[in-house]
């Protein structure tokens, strides 16, 4: 009898193991600054996950937003880019200007709760609906990082969400994913361009114009970086580690080959480069930046072409998510 507790013990682990959460305990920190996560349920091993460096909401989400009509948009350069989402007749710009300094916007369009997501260190630009089974969730930053990627948490259950795959990987919501928006990153004159077909098309302006330096890119030269911030996982083999790569589901096109042909098929893909956008994360002025164009991701719909749910993120981060994936710097 006295083998019983180490047999109920091997048992509890498989159980634990086929469950697919890891079990394990958190920083002593994280449970004091997070006292309503549930750190009991997780998808990842916790070590995964390191400090950027700010604290929980060190840099501040948008919970208020405010915006313009784009006849009226002010300090921003015609190719600074901005992200871009249409929804219900409805259309509206986050400059990059802004969300370099805050990471996410909670907002509504078209009636829709949506946030607007920036991650600098992957050059990750993603929209999400904040609805999930009826009720709206806001979000903000933890202040962590994993695969250099940011982590967010929403503040009705305290859930830590990956930024770069829209799941809960961490607390009460573990394994829900958010519903991805197809959205484009564009220049702001091409934007500008669009919004004609919108009346009341509006653009997101800074709700206190001195909270930061808007228009200053913080990770100067970042792009230009042969070694990713914060990560030390495996790097592609390709493919340059900050290269940008065109994400579409789980398969990857190099930037570069994209802008070279200027239009790829596949399937009823497809894929379009034009000049004209300043990188964000260049020079110290964002508006300065070298032209890294303007992409459009589209699939032949019942009314004609759609936009498609799409990403222009570093090589290294999709390589992280989906180390399996393929990432395509030809043509075969």
């Amino acid at each position: 009898m006295k083998f019983l507790p180490f047999a109920l013990a091997a048992v509890f682990l498989w159980i634990t193991a086929l469950s697919g959460a890891i079990a394990a305990e958190p920083p002593g920190s994280w449970s004091r600054e997070w006292k309503s996560t549930d750190f009991s349920r997780s998808l990842v091993e916790f070590d995964e996950i390191r400090s950027g460096g700010p604290p929980k909401d060190g840099i501040p989400a948008i919970d208020n937003p405010q915006y313009v009509a784009v006849a009226d948009a002010g300090d921003i350069g015609e190719l600074e880019p901005v992200i871009t989402v249409t929804l219900n007749g409805e259309m509206r710009a986050y400059p990059v200007r802004i969300l370099i300094w805050h990471e996410i916007a909670n907002d509504t369009l078209g009636g829709v709760p949506i946030a607007v997501t920036f991650c600098p260190l992957c050059n990750s630009a993603l929209v999400f609906e904040r609805r999930i089974d009826g009720q709206v969730y806001d979000f903000g930053t933890t202040g962590k990082l994993r695969n250099s990627d940011l982590v967010m948490y929403d503040r009705q259950t305290e859930s830590w969400w990956q930024q770069f795959t829209g799941e809960a990987i961490i607390g009460k919501m573990m394994g829900t994913r958010l519903t991805a928006l197809p959205v484009r990153i564009e220049s702001f004159e091409r934007f500008r361009a669009r919004a004609a077909e919108y009346p009341g098309a509006t653009i997101l302006v800074p709700t206190r114009a001195r909270m930061r330096n808007y228009g200053a890119n913080p990770y100067s030269r970042y792009d230009h970086s042969t070694k990713p911030f914060l990560y030390d996982g495996a790097l592609p083999e390709n493919i340059a580690p900050l290269a940008r790569v065109i994400v579409i589901g789980e398969e990857a096109w190099s930037l570069e080959l994209v802008k070279n042909l200027k239009r790829v098929e596949r399937g009823d893909l497809t894929i379009t480069w034009e000049a004209g956008q300043n990188s964000a994360l260049d020079t110290t002025v964002i508006r300065l930046g070298r032209d890294v164009g303007n992409v459009v991701v589209q699939r032949d719909g019942p009314d004609g072409p759609e936009d498609v749910v799409h990403d222009i993120s570093f090589a290294f981060a999709f390589h992280a998510f989906h180390p399996e994936a393929p990432i395509h710097t030809e043509v075969k």
